[in-house]
């Protein structure tokens, strides 16, 4: 079995393969240099979130397949059938073992190790199909990788006293090179046994432990640390203080202060307020440092003949229903609002749920309920006035996946994409990679007042891959904001798409009527959508950020006289190479780069001159253009010829062929002689042509 471990050095990342016992006696002996324990002791004095530039000295293990690099771009070889399972975090070297103890008394685990940050432990267990084969693809690989790790999790969290973390189970998971010299290593494991599962497993919740809090601090303000806690309840204590003595008939003034403190003191003591914590902010809030002395006695004398400590919290109901909504609403469940879709996403922590899904009728009662099983007084219309207010941040999927993008390594990738199109057109990969560079842009919003109005359109055989082409350029993670379909006639879902979708494929383009012409040369160039919603009286504004690609398998599909410089048509000649992988980060990465050092997103007038020249022989010729030059040809400049307008050649042309003639065809004949460059002037009676008649 090989492991696979990746190193970076600098700017390059290696890849190499290494033995499970040599992988074993990497992690059992540290090098000279000692970076795993230098890590550990930079993690004993680094701040939550710090950025630990230790930790990339250690390479990453990843255990489930054996990868090589092909074309520069990560394959998997063989996949081991090799599951990790992280348990943690973990407070001392005694938790560590006594997870590896338990561990290795169940007979699958292959080793159990302490992790490189010393707070967790990796257990190593390993799957096999009933006949002992493995996955030999990687669709296979992935399928039987997510089940295996289902049932791994089942079957070792009810035999440890700690927490499996929840990580999706994908085959490049990895953790850091360990070091744990007492590693338990058991070479002649038993397997697990998984027959090979046809489809992804659901999403389902494994466990949710809820531990009683015992401390009264704790219970009154679940979720807050000590010092913001005590703040919270001192701060409504004193103003519960002012409330009793007024209701007593109590006249307070600046310098009779005894009052207020004893009364201050018992509802503090009532809250479960460590009494020195009360003693220590009295003292700051009457700025009376000269009386400590007595401010301390008079505290402590409340303490001492008071009875039921922590019994009555001076906070109001309200306020504790909402301290207690948001403590378990972040524990339980993780929101955030996805701008994109323009709806709160959620998921559960502790659960199977690695993906965020839309918040559904279903889902509120369903947490409303799981907060009633807690004894929280929650219902769907409290579980709703949190979810859609401020406490919930604000997510753009694209932005996310752009700006963590690696660097990029100045391998053109965008042209290489565009290329994988068998095609004669010289220019396409340039004007590909232009319009990619468009497209990433506008994700970006660095154009709001200009759309990107130009769009491939692939035209090609049945079975040439071009509509796999086109879902390929979205990287997996995103590929939901990707649709082959939108329908025209629709016009408000079909605007709504430009804000829901980053990348739309008009599948099928020649099925386009020519009565959707006009409104898909308005969506083509809308740079932002303005929607009313339901009920709503105002109109909002909301960003863009689709862009177009199109396929069709005809080839006479433009039918705008007046030019095609929106479409950037290629004929496929033979079938698309999808099956090249794609290393999409640094694909994006190139994008993210050229656009950062001022290279030219939109199309100039040069490209767009190409792109109409490059179009004609996928333009319709329409029936009064090809009976024009049966019956007219264009006049030299020194002939004498007719000037006439479109209704005389029309005319003409009607009388000899019999096509009808109306306004609005007309109109379109007048574009049509302009496009094919016919000589032409202004005149009292409109714009005439020049053109010699053909003799009958």
């Amino acid at each position: 079995m090989k492991i696979t471990q990746l190193r970076n050095n600098g700017d390059i990342t290696t890849l190499s393969a290494v033995d499970f016992e040599t992988l074993v006696n990497k992690v059992q002996t540290e090098i000279k240099s000692r970076p795993v324990s230098t890590f550990r002791e930079y993690l004993r004095y680094a701040l939550p979130g710090d950025r630990c530039d230790c930790a990339d000295k250690l390479p990453k293990i990843i255990p489930a397949a054996e990868f090589r690099k092909v074309g520069g771009v990560r394959q998997m070889k063989a996949y081991n059938g090799v599951v990790e399972l992280t348990v943690g975090p973990l407070s001392n070297k005694a938790e560590v073992a006594l997870v590896k103890q338990k561990a290795s008394e169940q007979p699958q685990t292959r080793c159990a190790f302490m992790g490189s940050s010393g707070k967790t432990v990796k257990i190593w267990t390993t799957f096999t199909r009933p006949d002992n084969s493995l996955p030999k693809t990687r669709e296979e690989a992935e399928i039987f990788h997510a089940h295996a790790y289902r049932l791994a999790v089942k079957c070792y969290q009810p035999q440890l006293p700690f927490d499996i973390l929840p990580k999706e189970p994908t085959l490049e998971q990895y953790s850091r090179l360990s070091y744990d010299p007492d590693i338990m290593v058991r070479p002649n494991s038993v397997q697990f046994y998984l027959s090979q599962p046809m489809a992804m497993p659901d999403e389902l919740t494994y466990r949710e432990a809820v531990q009683s809090e015992k401390s009264p601090l704790a219970r009154a303000i679940p979720g807050f640390d000590s010092e913001d806690a005590f703040s919270m309840l001192f701060e409504a204590a004193l103003g519960k203080a002012y409330t009793d003595l007024e209701e007593a008939d109590c006249e307070l003034n600046a310098d009779d202060w005894q009052p207020l403190t004893i009364q201050l003191a018992r509802n503090c003591f009532s809250s479960g307020i460590p009494e020195e914590e009360v003693v220590k902010r009295a003292v700051f809030h009457f700025y009376k440092r000269r009386e400590e002395v007595l401010i301390r006695k008079i505290i402590n004398n409340i303490y001492t003949e008071s009875r039921g400590f922590g019994k009555k919290v001076s906070l109001s109901k309200e306020q504790r229903l909402a301290l207690q909504t948001e403590e378990f609403m972040k524990r339980r469940y993780e929101f955030r609002f996805n701008t994109q879709i323009g709806e709160v996403e959620y998921r559960e922590r502790h659960s199977f749920h690695f993906r965020f899904n839309p918040v559904s009728k279903s889902a509120l009662n369903s947490i409303a309920l799981d907060a009633q099983m807690e004894g929280i007084p929650l219902w769907d219309r409290d579980i709703s006035r949190y979810i859609y207010s401020n406490r919930i941040p604000v997510f753009n999927p694209l932005e996310d996946f752009l700006y963590r993008l690696p660097k990029w390594d100045g391998v053109d990738r965008i042209r290489v994409l565009a290329n994988t199109v068998p095609c004669a057109n010289p220019y396409w990969a340039d004007l590909f990679h232009r319009w990619f560079l468009n497209m990433v842009a506008h994700w970006r919003g660095m154009d709001k007042k200009y759309a990107n109005s130009v769009s491939p359109l692939l035209v090609g055989a049945q079975g040439t891959r071009k509509s796999t082409f086109c879902r390929s350029i979205m990287p997996p993670s995103e590929r939901s904001y990707y649709t082959d379909s939108i329908d025209f006639s629709r016009k408000k879902d079909a605007e709504l798409y430009l804000n829901r979708f980053a990348l739309i494929n008009i599948d099928e383009f020649d099925q386009v009527s020519t009565t959707q012409q006009g409104f898909l040369k308005h969506i083509l160039q809308k740079p932002v959508v303005n929607v009313r919603k339901p009920y709503a009286t105002a109109v909002h504004e909301m960003r863009r950020y689709a862009s177009f690609i199109a396929t069709s398998n005809q080839k006479d599909l433009l039918t705008d006289p007046s030019g095609s410089r929106r479409f950037i048509c290629v004929e496929v000649t033979g079938v698309i190479d999808t099956n090249r992988p794609i290393d999409y980060e640094q694909l994006y990465a190139q994008a993210m780069y050229e656009l950062e050092h001022g290279e030219r997103y939109w199309f100039d007038q040069a490209d767009e001159k190409i792109m109409i020249e490059n179009n004609r022989e996928f333009e319709q010729v329409p029936p009064e253009e090809q009976l024009f030059f049966r019956y007219f040809r264009a006049a030299e400049p020194k002939e004498e010829g007719e000037w006439l307008a479109p209704a005389e050649i029309m005319e003409h042309i009607q009388r000899n062929s019999g096509i009808s003639m109306s306004v609005k065809r007309v109109n379109v004949f007048g574009r049509i002689l302009r496009k094919q460059e016919i000589p032409a002037k202004h005149t009292r009676k409109g714009v005439v042509y020049h053109v010699v008649k053909f003799i009958d």
